[in-house]
Formats: C-alpha cells, sequence, structure tokens
C-alpha cells in the first residue's frame, strides 16, 4: 500500500491568530504554497459527524472569503454529485450557491 502526506504549516501572533498559512501536498505538486483561508472537514466515523478546522488569516479580506465559500458551495454540489449520484439535489446546491453570490455581493 501507498502512503501521501499533506501538510499545513501555521504560523500564530502572540493571540494565537494565524498570520500566515503554507500548505504541501507533493504528489499534486505543491510545495509549500501560502494561503490566506482554509476549510478542513473530515468525517468522524464513531460519533457520526463532520469535525472541521476552519482557518484565515489577517489578511484575508470579506470579499475574498465571500468568494471563497461561494466556491466551496460550488465545489460541494459537484463533490455531492459524484459522491450520491442524487443530481436533483446536487443542483438544489448549486441553486444556493448562485443566491449566495448574489445576497454577498460577489454578483450582481
Amino acid at each position: 500500500m501507498r502512503k501521501t502526506n499533506i501538510s499545513v504549516e501555521i504560523e500564530l501572533d502572540e493571540n494565537h491568530v494565524p498570520e500566515t498559512m503554507s500548505w504541501n501536498a507533493p504528489d499534486g505538486g505543491v510545495n509549500n504554497e501560502t494561503t490566506k483561508a482554509m476549510l478542513l472537514s473530515v468525517w468522524d466515523d464513531k460519533a457520526k459527524e463532520a469535525l472541521r478546522i476552519d482557518l484565515w488569516t489577517k489578511e484575508m479580506t470579506q470579499d475574498d472569503m465571500k468568494r471563497f465559500f461561494h466556491q466551496i458551495f460550488i465545489s460541494m454540489a459537484s463533490s455531492y454529485q459524484r459522491a450520491t449520484d442524487e443530481e436533483d439535489v446536487a443542483q438544489k446546491i448549486a441553486e444556493f450557491a448562485e443566491e449566495f453570490a448574489y445576497a454577498s455581493k460577489i454578483k450582481g
């Protein structure tokens, strides 16, 4: 069995707020790539619930955060479709993503 590694490095200020973040996924060609935000979710099979880590740096703007969430919603629709083959539900997620884009004023 082959193993791989994805890592995240976070530099915190004195108040434990992220100042810089970078990530590595060598098999995907990502080496020490900086980022201003990350949302990591994992499934806890025993508790049957999602666990998550949401982090962003002080430099992440509200406009970029809105775009980030919009793109996550779109990718969630696609992932949900591939995982469940429930096209109607995936479409509802995609529709919500578009409603979100207008409500958050990233689309006019």
